[in-house]
């Protein structure tokens, strides 16, 4: 029998979907699973763990003062500690904004291999399927070595329910080493935080909004289709709008249901950030332009046009 870590993140005592994905991504017939939860939420997360197929809650306790905030470097020292003691096989996280932070330290402290972005894992012989060359193509990666790591792409692996009996287990972390990064406060946006990695549909503005006050029928049309409000990063870079919409490269990697890109070229790097996305629809008045040879369906057109008109026949269907 394999034993497989999870990283678990989640925030006000919820566990993340992604999460929980990844818990649907490493379950197997031979596979105990382990939850590792460092943010002192184990007891808040056990239920839905429990119901989607965790064996073991790892509830990480802090010996020293528990970090002030996230704190990448005391959550891997934690982490690659729990993958020693437990003596797991494998660690199966999200490439998430922590995931990003936390799973490449804890690579390097147990000298393990490591590959993130992945949209397909096989525990059984360690391999994975991730997008190389700016989504251009998909690579087929085998691990070797001990205590391989994967990092999943947020929404490729979607909940589902498989019910076990769960033990919360205790794990005393002692005090961290003298790092030199210390996180002592985070600053929250004004706004709320847009969590665009979680969402099943995202609505995205490039240069063709024209400036900050026209995403507000971006912000409408979002809201009647349920969806995220996103944005390339041309629209970030001119301070029109903050960088967690930023999608792409160098923003947020997403796999939405639906990808509804307005005004917005396709430059390869934000191309490669939302690629994978299940229905990807372009409204551009250019029809040579990148996103829209890229796209499922293209609008060619005036967005200040139709974003409106589609508002209103999805208010008016109710």
């Amino acid at each position: 029998m394999r034993s497989i870590g999870i990283l678990i993140e989640g925030k006000d005592g919820t566990v993340s979907r992604n999460s929980l994905g990844a818990v649907s991504a490493a379950r197997g017939e031979d596979h105990r699973l382990f939850a590792l939860v460092p943010d002192g939420a184990a007891a808040s997360y056990a239920g839905a763990l429990s119901a989607h197929g965790v064996h073991n809650v790892v509830d990480m306790r802090f010996e020293d003062e528990a970090p002030a905030a996230f704190d990448p470097v005391r959550q891997a020292e934690a982490v690659a500690l729990a993958v020693g003691h437990f003596d797991l096989d494998a660690l199966v996280g999200v490439t998430s904004a922590v995931g990003k932070e936390v799973l490449p330290r804890v690579a390097a402290q147990l000298d393990a291999p490591l590959v993130m972005d992945c949209v397909e894992i096989h525990l059984a012989d360690n391999t994975a399927r991730k997008p190389l060359y700016s989504g251009k193509t998909v690579g087929l990666v085998q691990l070797t070595g001990s205590t391989p790591l994967f990092g999943l792409r947020p929404n490729v692996y979607h909940p589902s329910l498989a019910p076990e009996e769960t033990r919360t287990v205790s794990f005393a972390v002692p005090p961290g080493t003298d790092a030199r990064l210390r996180v002592r406060k985070i600053l929250e946006p004004r706004q709320e935080a847009v969590d665009l990695a979680e969402a099943d549909i995202i609505v995205s503005g490039g240069r063709g909004m024209r400036g900050p006050e026209n995403y507000r029928i971006l912000e409408q049309c979002a809201q009647a289709l349920g969806a995220c409000v996103g944005a390339s990063r041309v629209a970030v870079d001119s301070g029109w709008v903050p960088h967690t919409m930023q999608v792409g490269q160098t923003g947020s990697t997403v796999n939405p249901r639906l990808y509804i890109a307005c005004g917005i070229s396709g430059a390869v790097q934000h191309l490669a950030g939302m690629k994978t996305a299940g229905l990807i629809v372009a409204i551009n008045q250019d029809p040579e332009a990148p996103m829209v040879k890229n796209a499922d369906y293209a609008i060619i057109g005036d967005l200040f046009e139709i974003i409106p008109l589609l508002t209103r026949e999805l208010l008016r269907s109710g």
